[in-house]
């Protein structure tokens, strides 16, 4: 009976594994160059695309060095509980309002996601609702707090604007409901477009940009800008473009940086096609062994200031641990940056509704979690 009973439980364990793994093969998405000619012509016509992949023309190295700089294996494994709240993150409710004719306002649901309400329509950025940032559910790095709404109770969309395919900014199973429940274009950089098609989006409901082209969609202006950045959902590197985004409606202009180093073009772009109201900036994840792919919280500020940026809300942390920093290190060296520098920020709790034109003052309540 124990022989049976411990078989059956392997069994049921090895069902389970497959289970949870079935989807690891279309997590991995597509490869753009094989997904059709008229993509691949456009690919290879980019001015950024050389010898199968996209590249970076910002000088200095891109890539996750090889190796891990001296110290880091002994934080990742003593540093832990740094790398986590102290408790639980408050969550709230999104206003049920509409969106008004010529208002701004945005929502921060955790990490990248994003949605703005700009002059009336709405723009979701970077969703992703999975418990998991990573090809399969079983392992890699998991939600620091819930979602504060299902994807179900997302308001109608008018535009979902994604800036690369690494998982913690484009989401499979997210994508999935997405082409179900809403009718939204998805604006991406080239390539991502085959990722899209291989996962039921429509192709008439992809619109594939390269840096510096735009397109119109329920009135709203969305040009496609420059990362210092790269991509790739598997050991290969850079089949698909990543970048971020300028959205312009009549009178209101909205920056998503997407995933970035700092570089000096942030410059021309505010130059372009700011100034902007509103940047979604990027503060964590960051390390010295990897200084050029993602900005730390005083480059965030820079490229704000750069861009001639009003109000910056910070994106990028507190969700997913993908550092050595501690959790709430990003918020509080913005917090202080910006204070020093006379930066105006909001720092929202997710699924806060901030009204861009009466944002409300920084209240530090990461710093009121308590350790359960």
């Amino acid at each position: 009976m124990g022989r049976t009973t411990t078989r059956l439980t392997a069994a049921a364990a090895v069902a389970a594994a497959g289970w949870a793994l079935r989807d690891v093969p279309a997590e991995l998405g597509a490869r753009p160059l094989r997904s059709g000619a008229r993509r691949a012509a456009r690919m290879r016509a980019s001015a950024r695309f050389a010898d199968g992949v996209f590249v970076n023309p910002m000088p200095g190295p891109t890539k996750v060095p090889a190796g891990p700089p001296p110290g880091m294996l002994r934080e990742l494994l003593t540093g832990a509980e740094r790398r986590r709240p102290p408790g639980e993150v408050p969550l709230l409710t999104p206003s049920a309002e509409p969106p008004t004719p010529d208002g701004l306002r945005v929502v921060w649901y955790g990490h990248a996601s994003t949605l703005v309400e700009i002059e009336g329509r709405r723009v979701l950025f970077d969703p992703v609702w999975s418990r998991r940032v990573s090809p399969s559910q079983l392992v890699g790095p998991k939600r620091l707090h819930p979602a504060p709404v299902g994807l179900g109770s997302l308001p109608s969309l008018d535009a979902i604007a994604i800036s690369h395919d690494h998982y913690d900014h484009l989401d499979l199973a997210t994508v999935r409901v997405l082409a179900r429940t809403s009718t939204a274009p998805f604006l991406v950089p080239l390539g991502i477009g085959a990722h899209l098609e291989k996962w039921g989006v429509p192709s008439e409901r992809v619109v594939e940009l390269d840096w510096d082209e735009e397109a119109e969609v329920a009135g709203l202006r969305f040009t496609a800008t420059a990362a210092r950045h790269f991509s790739g959902r598997t050991f290969r590197r850079d089949e698909t473009l990543w970048g971020s985004w300028a959205v312009a409606g009549e009178r209101r202009k909205v920056f998503y940086a997407g995933d970035s180093g700092y570089f000096q073009g942030y410059a021309g772009i505010g130059a372009q096609h700011g100034p902007f109201d509103l940047t979604l900036m990027p503060i964590g994840a960051y390390s010295p062994a990897w200084p050029d792919i993602h900005m730390n919280p005083e480059e965030a500020v820079n490229a704000h200031v750069d861009l001639g940026g009003g109000l910056l809300l910070p994106v990028h942390w507190a969700t997913f641990t993908l550092a050595l920093h501690p959790w709430a290190e990003p918020v509080e060296r913005l917090w202080r940056e910006a204070k020093a520098r006379d930066v105006r920020i909001v720092a929202p709790r997710p699924g806060e509704t901030v009204d861009v034109d009466a944002a409300p003052a920084v209240d530090g309540w990461w710093e009121t979690l308590i350790r359960r």
